[in-house]
């Protein structure tokens, strides 16, 4: 089984919860290093790579429990990732001193559209080319929730916005998207690490949750995107 930042605050957030998190699928018997159903594991798959760049995960609350998650996916092959869980009130300290490393510069990855900015506040296409690594600090949860966590953390407010143009459709198909043309958090980090120049990284995260799907999709046969897909191959 695979360790990374991602599962130790999953068991984390399983110590204090005070009555059983249950996901869709919940009486399917699952690995606890990918939450696939054993069956499908893909643990034995994981190829972690270096990378110049490195992620910061700010999860909402049970984001980090979810089978569905692909923020996990990024640990998986950067093992130096960072997880902490959200709270508007009290930031982790961890959390804090990470993002005033000097030895990185970090950038919120959030789209410039819905950002609500202040004319001052940089917004960047593309990472950063030269100067220190990036910290592409992802905030992981659903729309809704990534926009809280944008509007109500104000440790993030002096810090430039990252806004990724991803041109290729999203493969991810696993949730409902809150829009056309989002895409999931893995795919969006896969895209920021073949922009910022780690292209071995950028392959393999995008293989890693390419497999992730096809397995993920697998143990749900009657799963929409199932029709979808036959339907296409016969079209």
């Amino acid at each position: 089984m695979s360790d990374n930042a991602v599962l130790r605050l999953r068991a984390q957030r399983l110590a204090r919860a005070t009555r059983p998190f249950l996901a869709r699928g919940n009486r399917v018997l699952r690995c606890q290093g990918c939450l696939l159903p054993q069956k499908l594991c893909l643990c034995p798959t994981i190829q972690p790579q270096l990378a110049r760049s490195r992620f910061c995960l700010v999860m909402f609350d049970t984001e980090p429990m979810k089978p569905s998650n692909t923020g996990r996916l990024i640990a998986d092959i950067l093992p130096d990732t960072l997880a902490f869980g959200w709270s508007r009130t009290e930031p982790d300290p961890a959390l804090l001193q990470a993002v005033q490393n000097d030895d990185y510069q970090p950038v919120v990855v959030f789209p410039a559209a819905y950002a609500d900015a202040d004319a001052d506040r940089p917004v960047l296409n593309r990472p950063p080319a030269t100067g220190k690594p990036p910290l592409f600090i992802m905030l992981d949860g659903t729309w809704t929730e990534a926009r809280k966590m944008f509007r109500k953390s104000p440790w993030l407010d002096a810090l430039p916005v990252m806004s990724v143009n991803v041109t290729t459709p999203s493969r991810y198909t696993l949730r409902e998207a809150h829009g056309e043309g989002q895409h999931c958090t893995a795919e969006v980090a896969a895209a920021l690490l073949a922009q910022a120049g780690d292209s071995p990284a950028a392959e393999a995260l995008f293989a890693h949750f390419m497999l992730f799907r096809q397995r993920y999709l697998a143990g749900k046969p009657h799963h929409p995107v199932h029709l979808t897909e036959t339907n296409g191959e016969n079209g």
